[in-house]
């Protein structure tokens, strides 16, 4: 059974269950290369992609992704991850590039005219800025990727970016979905927003914007990092980062740097990223107090490399506010977490011609696969799954 939900354009939504319309398990090996084969020209032929986990390796075969020995700093595990394939991602803009050269700019919905697509005008809303929903155009000439967990500093809140999507160049106003991680104020800090360079928001508040897409939860977990964080400080410096109302200002703030400096800071970022590098490493396993918890993986190294430094704070701020585990990672736990992209319900979302993004449920965890669909970059761009 196949059940479609038809949503405002651009983008359409195609729900997949188990038990319905699903590709077949083939056991011989030349009849999934057989099929495979059929599968990727027919993609090619229509500028389509199969999900990713439909491609999954099967036994005997060599798989889709392999995770390496790990880099061990304090409480935090990451296993970095090679995939089979890589793709040429240099014309993939990332938000702090394009904010920085002043070609992207996002700013409150309500302050804008036209919310769906150039050329086509859908009048202000009347409420004017809302906590959910931002505006932003793309001047460049570069397709332009956009990952959830991305912090927007400015308006009249921090925002955090709900969902990966891809934005196309010369394009906007677009109307985007992102959740507040700044609760309590409404008053603009300035007309125009800006990337957080060096912090991405960590996974224990990026997952409920993904998977639930439940401000509340959001607001919750910002929250609870915020209590764990101070919990792990004294005095006056505990007393301000509980009274911080933004996410944001708490993890960018001298004292919780001080915490971030135990796991080693720039140098150990660096450090990292030259293993990364030096293994063709394009994504990794995250564990924090033995257990297995996230998973991020590119393209290619160099888009990984492009988003390390705030992925890397990201991580070490979920180890700082983690709670305890009974756990133990291995390689070999990171390789079977690695194994299962696929699940037993899946929705699709799709803008014509710019990118499909899947959403999966498996027993236990979620996986988020964004693949552009954008001329000559037919490929798998983005993969995140998070552990239940």
């Amino acid at each position: 059974m196949a059940t479609f939900r038809v949503p405002m354009n651009p983008v359409s939504v195609q729900t997949v269950v188990a038990g319905g319309l699903q590709l077949s398990r083939t056991p011989s090996r030349r009849a999934r290369q057989f099929a495979f084969s059929i599968a990727k020209a027919l993609a090619a032929a229509c500028g389509l992609l199969l999900p990713l986990a439909a491609l999954a390796a099967g036994p005997g075969e060599s798989p889709a992704f392999k995770a390496l020995p790990p880099l061990v700093r304090g409480n935090l595990t990451i296993y970095p991850v090679i995939a089979a394939h890589t793709y040429d991602t240099s014309q993939l803009l990332t938000l702090d590039e394009g904010v920085r050269s002043g070609a992207v700019t996002v700013t409150e919905a309500g302050q804008e005219r036209g919310l769906v697509r150039p050329g086509q005008y859908i009048a202000p809303p009347s409420g004017g800025a809302e906590v959910n929903r931002l505006v932003l155009y793309n001047n460049s000439e570069r397709p332009l990727l956009l990952l959830a967990g991305e912090i927007v500093t400015g308006g009249k809140q921090d925002r955090v970016i709900g969902s990966d999507r891809i934005v196309p160049p010369q394009s906007g106003p677009i109307d985007l979905g992102v959740f507040c991680v700044e609760p309590h104020r409404w008053v603009a800090s300035s007309s125009k927003f800006g990337s957080m360079s060096a912090q991405m928001a960590q996974p224990a508040v990026r997952a409920p914007a993904m998977a639930e897409h439940n401000q509340n939860s959001v607001w919750e977990n910002v929250r609870s990092a915020q209590t764990r964080v101070a919990a792990n400080l004294a005095g006056a410096d505990a007393l301000a980062v509980e009274n911080t109302s933004s996410y944001a200002k708490v993890f960018a703030s001298a004292p919780v740097a001080n915490l971030v400096a135990n796991y080693g800071g720039v140098d150990a970022e660096s450090a990292f990223l030259r293993e990364l590098r030096d293994r063709n490493a394009s994504g990794v396993v995250v564990a924090v107090n033995g257990r297995i918890l996230w998973a991020d993986l590119f393209a290619s190294t160099d888009l990984l490399a492009k988003y390390w430094p705030k992925l890397m704070r990201s991580y070490v701020a979920e180890a700082i506010t983690g709670g305890s585990s009974n756990d133990a990672s291995s390689q070999a736990r990171a390789q079977s977490f690695l194994d299962a992209l696929s699940g037993g319900r899946e929705i699709v979302e799709t803008e014509a011609g710019v990118f499909r993004r899947t959403d999966i449920t498996g027993e236990g965890y979620r996986v988020f696969e964004l693949a552009s669909l954008m001329p000559k970059s037919l490929f798998t761009v983005h993969i995140t799954k998070l552990a239940d």
